[in-house]
């Protein structure tokens, strides 16, 4: 096994990663999906291994907390007898109902195994950052829009077939636009870009590159052959500059765009980072239509759950005859191969068992790490403060608004910025407005208490909101001296 990961590197199941409760390894299965039988295994494995805490993160991978050396190492062997075959080297991350979508415009994993074998055959896996990422969104029920990566491929209609749009440095809203070209077309282009990511060293992304760069990517495709590709890299020339008139041409159509179309890079644009992922366009959690059947989606609560009750909700799936389950980005499982009986029985089922089931379910809208005590360098109850939130004031959380709960500046559940964040540190429960968990806080109160005073400023909220006004328009305009004065009141 590999020495520890550091922080800020991916806690794969090779090189598990130091946290504040034991050792952190991730997973993510080859075949997308495991049967109910195998994430019993791995529940099992979990409660032998580690502390009994399985996790499904925002971006849909399945993590196994508080482990040590030894027992990393056998849980890595155990999962190895279960036949479960982990991917490694660059993520190629496709959406969770990826070729079983009969929404979706194309189905994106050919594209990606394309994507994956070219990047291997050009000796990338090695030059390239931990948390540098690529997605090939097929479109449909579940998008990936809200999931950051360094390229960003997303099926568009064309007159004849389907065509990929591409685009680097962000999400589905933020990314800065490319081109939009077929298949053959989109795999160099990623691979090209990588290249020149890679060159730059294993701390760079997509964002480092110069607008020369991208400009060139943009316009090698109306006049490059894709021969010229593997040439790509600041220290092996770039490929000329291209027209006045970018090639570019709108996802809608294939009309030629009048100009490179820059959007705002915000955000975490860390690849990998598991926080990275915001919001989803259309929540994985609740019942959708498949080519054959039907699929089942349920949350986890802030994305963690106690191995045993994920074993129940396993076995009482098994009976009831499902075939897959499978990890979805924003912190849920999808389970495959039930009759519609079936899927309201598990969904029962589940919220015995304090699973998420309805996509309104204001837990959704918080993020939270372990926190104490589960964590070392937890100093606020992060769930129970949480937990006490959504329970109190949840109606007046809208889907603008963005909470984390994080027990320490780490901010290991959402590394971005949020509209309200709480942090616990040695004065207790800092409030933090539209920034990380890293910035200073504008006002304390204890961590016991720190429910009631978000409860005061989600109240204020909903005395002086304007008709039609968002909860985070509404946040902005009271500024965040205003909400940190709210915050400390008694």
């Amino acid at each position: 096994m590999n020495a520890f990961s550091r922080r800020g590197a991916c806690p794969a199941l090779s090189a598990p990663m130091q946290t504040g409760d034991g050792l952190l390894a991730r997973l993510n299965p080859v075949a997308g999906g495991m049967s109910p039988k195998l994430l019993i295994g791995l529940g099992e494995s979990a409660l032998r291994h580690g502390n009994g805490i399985m996790e499904v993160t925002a971006r849909g991978s399945l993590q196994i907390r508080g482990l040590t050396a030894e027992s990393a190492r056998l849980l890595a062997a155990e999962v190895d007898a279960l036949g479960i075959a982990v991917r490694s080297g660059v993520p190629v991350e496709i959406g969770p109902l990826a070729g079983l979508d009969p929404r979706e415009i194309a189905d994106p994993r050919p594209l990606a195994e394309r994507i994956r074998v070219a990047i291997d055959e050009a000796g990338l896996t090695q030059r390239l950052g931990p948390k540098v990422s690529v997605v090939v969104d097929g479109g449909g029920q579940l998008t990936m829009d809200a999931m950051t990566a360094d390229v960003r491929l997303k099926a568009v209609p064309a007159t004849a077939g389907v065509r990929w749009s591409v685009s680097v440095a962000g999400d589905g809203r933020s990314a800065r636009p490319l081109a939009v070209v077929d298949e053959d077309a989109a795999r160099d282009i990623t691979v090209a870009t990588l290249r020149m990511v890679a060159e730059k060293g294993r701390e760079a992304h997509t964002r480092d590159l110069s607008d020369r760069q991208l400009a060139s990517l943009a316009g090698w495709h109306s006049f490059a052959p894709p021969s010229v590709l593997p040439d790509i890299s600041p220290t092996r020339g770039e490929i000329a500059l291209s027209p006045a008139v970018s090639p570019i041409t709108n996802a809608e159509g294939d009309e030629a765009a009048p100009k490179l179309p820059i959007s705002p890079q915000v955000g975490e644009m860390s690849g990998r980072t598991e926080g990275g992922a915001v919001e989803r366009h259309g929540s994985p959690i609740g019942l959708f239509d498949m080519i054959s059947g039907h699929a089942l989606g349920i949350g986890l609560p802030f994305g963690s759950m106690p191995a045993p009750n994920l074993i129940d909700l396993a076995q009482h799936a098994l009976a009831l005859g499902a075939t897959e389950i499978r990890l979805a980005p924003g912190r849920a499982l999808l389970f495959l191969g039930l009759i519609p009986s079936a899927c309201s029985s598990l969904q029962n089922s589940a919220a015995t068992l304090g699973f998420v089931t309805d996509a309104a379910d204001s837990r959704t809208r918080i993020a939270a790490c372990p926190g104490m005590p589960a964590c070392a360098s937890g100093r606020i109850a992060t769930r129970d403060i949480a937990e006490a939130i959504a329970a109190q004031d949840g109606d007046l959380l809208d889907t603008s608004l963005s909470l984390h709960i994080s027990g320490c500046a780490k901010g290991c559940a959402h590394p971005g910025s949020a509209a309200l964040t709480l942090v616990g540190d040695e004065n207790g429960a800092g409030l933090v407005v539209n920034a990380t968990a890293k910035a200073l806080p504008a006002g304390y109160r204890p961590g016991y208490d720190a429910a009631r005073g978000i409860g005061g400023i989600l109240a204020a909220l909903r005395e002086q909101r304007l008709q039609g006004e968002t909860a985070a328009a509404c946040l902005t305009r009271l500024g965040a001296t205003g909400i940190a004065e709210i915050y400390r009141q008694e």
